[in-house]
């Protein structure tokens, strides 16, 4: 057979109609046992593969999701792609990747894609919209996004996400439970809403154990190592030094860990460090850090089922889907020096 395999070629194989093998191979439900697997056979023996092109003409669908972040080079979002990705494979779809870096001319673009068919469905990890509130419900009038890890109030948006407050809230208590009183938080980006819950997560146990937050113990960043490195520079010039941070972010903490080291600190000997997020590298990292580990691979999986309910025009009861957190406790984290 010369050239790629055909639908009719597929038919002649089988016995059975073109008409049978398009319904077969549309998973319409329309064609019986034992004839829809006979013509499945049939068509991976042929290498039969689909044009695109021509069913999403018939269907008026472009069979591709948009998953849109800050930073694409952030190794944060690998593990969440990985989820997406398979369940929109498995529903038929593939998966396009937006990168915004904070750009709000391109988060527009995204949506205008999104708008103009060339992909069916968003799901959004950037945490914010492009368009000023009051104007933010006209422009997502009609497009279907779900929000995963972040959060926009509001909207009416199914979001998947974690509790930030109480992870934030759990690995503070670690550090208290050390006996550590001095520890300050390196915060994501506030008024971001999920920096926002991280800090007051922070807040809460400081305030449960009794324990001040003086000044300047909790520093803006923007979850980018450099950030972290500044930041803990600036704690660590100030005469009440913290003995122990709770960083927004990995990445963040790797950052402080690194200016830790160039400043002659010893961590966890001298300044205990718990991240937020477990990277891959945090357990590679020296010495390995505890961190907050969220499910990033499951949370891109029920993103994406999220999306497709909302494809299929079903009703999403539970506006939040709150996936669960684990505290891994490694080397970063120690008792602080005797006085």
């Amino acid at each position: 057979m010369a050239g790629p395999a055909k639908i009719k070629d597929i038919a002649a194989r089988a016995g059975v109609s073109p008409a049978t093998v398009s319904r077969a191979l549309s998973d319409t439900g329309l064609v019986a046992e034992p004839t829809l697997s006979r013509i499945r056979e049939v068509a991976q023996m042929l290498n039969y593969r689909p044009n695109v092109s021509a069913r999403n003409l018939r269907t008026q669908k472009s069979m591709a999701v948009l998953m849109v972040v800050r930073d694409v080079g952030n190794p944060f979002y690998l593990e969440i792609m990985k989820g997406v990705e398979a369940t929109a494979r498995a529903a038929g779809y593939s998966v396009l990747m937006g990168n915004t870096e904070n750009n709000a001319e391109r988060e527009v673009e995204y949506f205008d894609m999104l708008r103009d068919g060339h992909a069916d469905g968003m799901i959004l990890i950037t945490g914010k919209l492009p368009w000023p509130a009051e104007e933010s419900r006209s422009h997502l009038q009609g497009l279907p996004v779900v929000v995963a890890l972040e959060t926009i109030e509001g909207m009416g948006l199914p979001h998947v996400q974690i509790d930030n407050v109480g992870a934030s809230r759990a690995a503070v208590e670690h550090l208290i439970g050390l006996g550590h009183r001095a520890i300050a938080h390196i915060c994501g980006p506030v008024p971001e809403i999920m920096a926002v819950r991280r800090r007051e997560g922070f807040r809460q146990a400081m305030q449960a154990a009794g324990l001040a937050i003086p000044d300047g113990y909790e520093p803006v960043g923007d979850y980018l190592l450099p950030s972290g490195e500044t930041l803990c520079r600036a704690l660590f010039d100030r005469p009440n030094r913290p003995t122990a941070l709770f960083v927004a972010n990995d990445e963040m903490a790797f950052g402080a860990i690194n200016e830790l080291r160039r400043l002659g600190l010893d961590v966890p000997g001298d300044v205990s460090v718990v991240g937020f997020d477990d990277l891959f590298l945090s357990q590679a990292f020296y010495p390995p850090l505890t961190t907050v580990r969220q499910p990033r691979a499951e949370i891109g999986q029920e993103a994406m089922r999220q999306l497709l309910r909302v494809l299929a025009g079903e009703e999403i009861e539970v506006e939040t889907l709150e996936m669960p957190t684990v505290l891994q406790i490694r080397g970063s984290t120690a008792r602080p020096k005797p006085i």
